[in-house]
């Protein structure tokens, strides 16, 4: 339809126009797909895991073996500091905040080339497909929490030196944030990945580096006073610290820190979707 006016006087609901300005997200269209969600969700969460052995289990194994390991190995092996909490603890809570990240910027990079036959066929908002990724990674995130709690409530009922404190409250606000910096980070590379398409593999790679530029594995205060810069400025890292300090009474961060890591993700988001919008009108044609 190229006349909008015609268009709006006999009645549609939707106009596709292949013109659109780098500021013209539709974010209020997403309603309306809202079943499309579900279903992708029910895909990524289900359906990747049914033809395997242990099937949704893993998201809980892949936590806790990783933990076990990084007891031993940082733990154990190397006794890195820990804030005085139990290592164990330590390393699952970042861990789970670090693998909701990760696994947003991975999935969501894969995006157009992933899903390039189902996008070539019919039309859709496009954000559904991370959107629903999100959500899914959600659920995991919310199993594993639960797994976390398990632990944490065996540890503090044991007399450990682990306790709640008013941070908690945050907690929506450093799911926001990991989604946010998750999907703003995966959707530039999804964009670009339509030209050139190693660079996923380059971008898993960094974000796996990126973990320990986070305090995942070392918390800040532990850090020498030399290389805490690196740790600073890294914008996730107010987020595990502040996660920690919720949860185990342990970390370091304040609000000013977690403001401005807020403004950066906000940045990162909004540069995302203006290139998702300006990809997705070509991207037929490069993938």
């Amino acid at each position: 339809m190229d006349d909008p006016s015609t268009a709006a006087g006999e009645g549609w609901s939707t106009l596709i126009t292949p013109h659109r300005g780098w500021l013209d997200w539709r974010l209020n269209q997403l309603w309306r797909y809202r079943d499309l969600v579900s279903l992708f969700v029910w895909r990524d969460f289900v359906a990747a895991y049914k033809q395997t052995i242990l099937g949704p289990a893993w998201h809980i194994i892949q936590p806790l073996m990783t933990t076990i390991t990084y007891t031993v190995i940082f733990g154990r092996i190397a006794k890195l500091p820990t804030n005085g909490v139990s290592p164990f603890l330590f390393y699952l809570s970042g861990i789970v905040c670090w693998g909701y990240f990760s696994n947003n910027v991975n999935k969501t990079a894969s995006t157009f080339v992933g899903n390039a036959a189902l996008l070539g066929k019919v039309y859709f908002h496009r954000l559904v497909i991370p959107i629903s990724i999100a959500i899914s990674n959600l659920i995991t995130f919310g199993i594993q929490l639960a797994i976390f709690l398990v632990v944490f409530a065996i540890q503090y009922f044991s007399g450990r030196n682990v306790h709640f404190t008013g941070w908690i409250l945050c907690t929506p606000i450093f799911l926001l944030m990991l989604a946010g910096y998750g999907l703003g980070g995966g959707i530039i590379v999804s964009a670009l990945t339509t030209r050139y398409r190693d660079l996923s593999i380059l971008v898993a790679f960094g974000v796996q580096l990126l973990m320990y530029a986070t305090p995942v594995i070392l918390p800040v205060s532990a850090m020498p006073s030399q290389y805490r810069w690196v740790l600073e400025i890294n914008p996730p890292t107010p987020i595990i610290e502040g996660f920690r300090l919720g949860f185990l009474g342990a970390g370091t961060v304040d609000a000013q820190q977690l403001a401005v890591s807020f403004g950066i993700m906000l940045v990162v988001l909004a540069i995302g979707l203006m290139l998702f919008t300006h990809v997705e009108k070509t991207f037929m044609d490069t993938v």
